[in-house]
């Protein structure tokens, strides 16, 4: 979606589960408008919070107009065939991504093609590379191609439903995932307990939320210097992002239910 965009709106690291919410990417044109909903990656829940992500994605599917099913080079394309049959089944158009072809080669690329063109032969199928920006235009014309019409859901200035401190958490956690390993980030929710809109710069107080003692040790690190390394990274990306100063500063709390509990999960965005 960054790339449909032209925004760096949904975070992105090599890791599974790195997107967590539904994120809604606008883009318009003279006479047309385009509302990207980015969802998480497709699994199977093992708890509550997993089981919110998912219900972000069935309700994507539900609303959609057209929906883009990207899958790429490196995934087993059989990964997610429950969803996969649903695409099978829906009303509206559907069109498939075959991401990444630039880590592999011609004759992978044609076999994977051919693939989803018999396992969806209503589907039109699109390979690309994001990260190169490759067929972008022919995704953007497929998509184009297919939307109904009606008036625009948002102001032509607009390029997401989230607001800032949505942005600011979202950073946070892409420095969480990229410097610690293991389960580390999956056990890690950020919050922003403050965020002051000053003439001249941000200030900002957040507080990334751990399930055991032992995690927030690893998070704050030796004299804290795990802890201010993801500070000061993060700081330099909400810098660029808001094009504006920040001072930001990080605490880290123990809450052993945060991915269970409905209270806590609504607090965070996951839950109505």
């Amino acid at each position: 979606m960054n790339a449909l965009v032209g925004e760096k709106l949904s975070i992105v690291t090599a890791k599974a589960q790195t997107t967590r919410h539904r994120i809604m990417g606008i883009v318009n044109g003279e006479d047309w408008q385009i509302v990207y909903s980015d969802t998480p990656g497709i699994l199977k829940p093992s708890y509550r919070l997993q089981q919110n992500m998912m219900n972000f994605v069935d309700g994507a599917i539900g609303d959609a107009d057209v929906i883009l099913y990207v899958t790429d080079t490196v995934e087993t394309p059989d990964k997610n065939s429950e969803y996969v049959e649903k695409l099978s089944q829906v009303d509206c158009p559907v069109i498939v991504v075959v991401n990444k072809i630039d880590i592999s080669d011609q004759p992978r690329v044609t076999e994977l093609l051919a693939y989803w063109q018999e396992k969806l032969p209503a589907a039109t199928v699109i390979p690309a590379s994001a990260q190169e920006k490759f067929n972008l235009e022919s995704i953007l014309d497929a998509v184009l191609a297919r939307l109904p019409e009606c008036p625009p859901w948002f102001d032509k200035d607009a390029f997401t439903d989230r607001n800032l401190r949505f942005f600011a958490s979202e950073i946070i956690r892409e420095k969480i995932l990229l410097n610690y390993k293991e389960e580390i980030p999956y056990c890690c929710e950020v919050g922003i307990e403050s965020f002051k809109e000053g003439a001249e710069r941000y200030d900002i107080g957040a507080v990334i939320y751990v399930m055991r003692e032992s995690q927030k040790g690893i998070i704050i690190g030796r004299q804290g210097a795990a802890l201010k390394k993801v500070g000061t990274q993060a700081r330099i990306d909400m810098e660029d992002f808001f094009q504006k100063k920040v001072f930001l500063q990080i605490y880290v709390k123990v809450d052993p239910d945060w991915r269970e509990s409905r209270r806590e999960l609504r607090k965070f965005g996951y839950e109505d």
